[in-house]
């Protein structure tokens, strides 16, 4: 029997996870405006995130939602782009399962208990091969599932076709319009022999939908769990008005999830979208980064190590102080923009990028955005007959002005790591981890224990999830002795940290 017991005297804190172990433990982002999507079908592409499938289907033109398809066990309780592509998504998952130690070792761990049995999740996020190895993992230890994607542009084809086959009710493709975008997410909610009792989200868009569509549904979901910046700041918004007749748990700020997923992936994932999309060399570019937060953190130094100038533009003292310890020069937008080779926005706020800064950049300046909302750069003002449109390539677009200036947009403006590159999946593990504890957690949890507010993740989680990775670098740690455990007023087994600790 593994246990793992989490004590807090605050109440909501006290966290009891029982999970039998089956064999060797050793292993390896107020209002809801949904963000912009809409297109035409013709503007899509088939530059897949993290594959090379995409779209490969003589019927592409054909809209999904015109198709009826069967896996082979004639199940047809989905909708993808092509069912056919099924062998290649799973062998997507097998690869991303090898670098996704901590998660399938929670698998392994737990899967005997089921501690998730007699839950049913609606899952709202990207749709890769990563994500499937957590919903795959979630069915494992218990759930049933209903999933659908937060943005139009990161779901893998193959990957959602090897889930359908797999037998899991996924709506997802790549390329939707905006009413597909809804469409799916309300086949997820709306069964006519299936009743949701959580909701997995990474935007908000899934609540949001349950709440408007479905109020009285809503309010016997057990526990949310968000792991978006924007979609936290809408929980805090509905508690605040108080909208919220459920209790949430916000994984994005967990140390796991900001550190991890926030900082060291997007410190890969910035290079990565930047060279696919635009083959651009850094050294000596100038850079300007909106935003030195932990997202800010990683593009920064990445950019830093390979030569780039890099400016940073910031809100919070804090935050600029830290930028210029680190070397940084921190300035306003408007000093900086007209000698600009890449503007890139990390912010998590709405229009840091203005039509008034895009009309003063210089020619062949390229503009993304890293944020989880496409809100960051005010891409509507680009859509005036002035201006002209031209695809260079799958998510690049040239924006030209009637002197023939000519920037480079990439991925309209959506959240360009997942729009147009890899993402790491061992960062990936982390986050799903931390995820699928939460909704462990959540859904387990006593009446009472927690109040319809937004909660935390636990810190005893959070240091599980980072133990569950620990084995795959071959790392010991050491323990404290009871002298030393006394000394500093510690239970040996943690948590080693106070909630207001800054890793």
């Amino acid at each position: 029997m593994f246990n793992l017991i989490a004590t807090d005297d605050a109440g909501p804190e006290k966290v009891h996870i029982s999970f039998k172990t089956t064999g060797p433990t050793q292993g390896r982002s107020g209002r809801f405006k949904r963000r912009s999507r809409s297109l035409s079908q013709s503007s899509t592409d088939s530059y897949s995130s993290g594959s090379y499938s995409g779209s490969s289907s003589e019927d592409d033109d054909v809209s999904p939602r015109e198709k009826v398809q069967y896996n082979s066990k004639n199940f047809k309780g989905f909708c993808v782009r092509n069912i056919k592509q099924a062998a290649f998504g799973r062998r997507e998952i097998e690869i991303a399962e090898q670098e996704m130690p901590g998660l399938m070792l929670l698998r392994k761990r737990a899967e005997g208990e089921k501690p998730l049995k007699g839950s049913k999740i609606i899952g709202c996020t990207h749709i890769t091969a990563q994500a499937a190895v957590l919903i795959e993992t979630l069915h494992a230890l218990g759930a049933s599932v209903r999933w659908s994607a937060c943005n139009i542009y990161s779901t893998q084809n193959e990957v959602a076709a090897a889930l359908a086959e797999a037998g899991f009710p996924i709506f997802a493709w790549r390329g939707e319009t905006e009413d597909d975008f809804w469409w799916c997410i309300e086949r997820c909610i709306l069964s006519d022999d299936w009743q949701p009792n959580m909701i997995l989200d990474d935007g908000g868009d899934a609540t949001h939908m349950m709440l408007k569509k479905c109020p009285e549904t809503f309010k016997l979901i057990k526990g949310i769990v968000e792991e978006s910046v924007t979609g936290v700041h809408r929980l805090y918004q509905l508690s605040k008005s108080n909208k919220l007749s459920v209790p949430a748990m916000n994984v994005n700020d967990s140390v796991t999830k900001v550190k991890f997923d926030n900082l060291y992936c997007c410190r890969e994932s910035i290079l990565d979208a930047l060279k696919r999309t635009t083959d651009i060399m850094f050294g000596g570019k100038q850079v300007v980064v909106v935003g030195y937060g932990e997202v800010g953190k990683g593009c920064c130094a990445a950019l830093k190590g390979l030569g780039a100038i890099v400016y940073i533009t910031e809100i919070d003292p804090i935050c600029a102080l830290q930028a210029c310890m680190d070397g940084f020069r921190v300035v306003k937008m408007d000093e900086v923009v007209r000698i600009a080779d890449v503007i890139i926005t990390a912010s998590g706020n709405k229009t840091v990028v203005t039509r008034q800064h895009l009309d003063r950049m210089k020619n062949g300046c390229i503009v993304c955005n890293m944020g989880h909302s496409n809100t960051e750069i005010d891409v509507d003002s680009l859509r005036t007959p002035d201006l002209t449109w031209e695809k260079v390539r799958s998510q690049v677009d040239h924006i030209i002005w009637p002197d023939g200036k000519r920037i480079l947009l990439l991925a309209q403006g959506r959240l360009v790591n997942w729009s147009c590159s890899t993402v790491p999946s061992f960062v990936v593990s982390i986050t799903a981890t931390t995820q699928a504890l939460a909704l462990i957690e959540l859904f387990n949890a006593p009446q009472g224990r927690y109040k319809k507010d937004v909660y935390l993740l636990p810190k005893k989680l959070d240091e599980y999830v980072a133990s569950l990775h620990l084995p795959a670098f071959d790392a010991h740690l050491t323990e404290l002795t009871d002298d030393q455990a006394k000394y500093i007023g510690l239970n040996k087994a943690g948590p080693f940290k106070p909630n207001y600790y800054r890793y």
